[in-house]
């Protein structure tokens, strides 16, 4: 099976003139034309299962459709969206923040998905998606280190609560490097696909590792690699995986 895990960026994309005529100006503009040019990339790597991040599910620049939706129904997925903050943040009364979301693909048959959210920090939202033989975690984890170790321990009790092969993908903002996971991974057994901790991040040259595809034991990493693909300030990560066993 494939998986592609890619920061969207809200489909604003990571031109030169992002920051012009002033600082993150291009977060405000419109998104059809990149978003057409996403849907284009994410149809040409054809994966079975899409994490995506940072998804506008509504706003005024992607002219009021959700993102997510549009690029399932263009591909062929079903689709599972939801804002990434909860409904007691201040952010859900600010325009444009209220759309902020994240999402899953899948082409293959969903058993049941469920959203939680952590105790600390201002992105929360935890999508937990059950297919036949995998639970799929997707996060957004905070831009405080504090708040992130908080969201790291509810993260590996959650993972504990099902007996599925298990993945997590996201942006995880280890700005302190891939060590920040060290206790978490030591905990829950899961692995990081990247073996080689290719950064992914600024996508015109990337210097951080913060996108994750962590995996349990059960799963086997056929290939992994990171395309350079500038259609967010994220690079995406394409994962091809199996099951060590039946």
């Amino acid at each position: 099976m494939r998986l592609l895990l890619y920061n969207i960026r809200y489909g604003t994309g990571h031109a030169p003139g992002y920051h012009l005529p002033l600082p993150f100006a291009g977060f405000f503009k419109r998104t059809e034309v990149n978003l057409q040019r996403i849907i284009g990339f994410i149809g040409a790597v054809n994966p079975d299962i899409v994490a995506l991040v940072e998804v506008d599910s509504g706003s005024y620049r992607s002219g009021y459709f959700c993102q997510a939706q549009t690029i399932a129904d263009k591909l062929g997925y079903n689709c599972i969206v939801e804002n990434k903050y909860n409904n007691n943040s201040l952010a859900q009364r600010v325009p444009v923040l209220k759309q902020q979301a994240n999402a899953l693909l899948t082409k293959q048959s969903v058993e049941n998905y469920r959203f939680h959210y952590f105790e600390q920090g201002v992105k929360r939202l935890v999508i937990q998606t059950d297919l036949k033989a995998i639970a799929i975690f997707i996060v957004h984890l905070s831009l405080k280190y504090r708040h992130r170790q908080n969201q790291l321990e509810q993260l590996h009790l959650l993972t504990r609560e099902t007996d599925k092969e298990v993945i997590i993908a996201g942006d995880f903002n280890t700005f302190w490097g891939s060590r920040e996971l060290n206790l978490f991974l030591a905990a829950t057994g899961l692995k990081n696909a990247n073996l080689t901790n290719v950064p992914s991040h600024p996508s015109h040259a990337p210097l951080r590792q913060i996108d994750f595809i962590l995996h349990s034991p059960g799963i086997s990493i056929d290939n992994f690699y990171i395309p350079d693909v500038r259609l967010s300030d994220h690079s995406p990560l394409i994962c091809d995986f199996s099951f060590t066993k039946s």
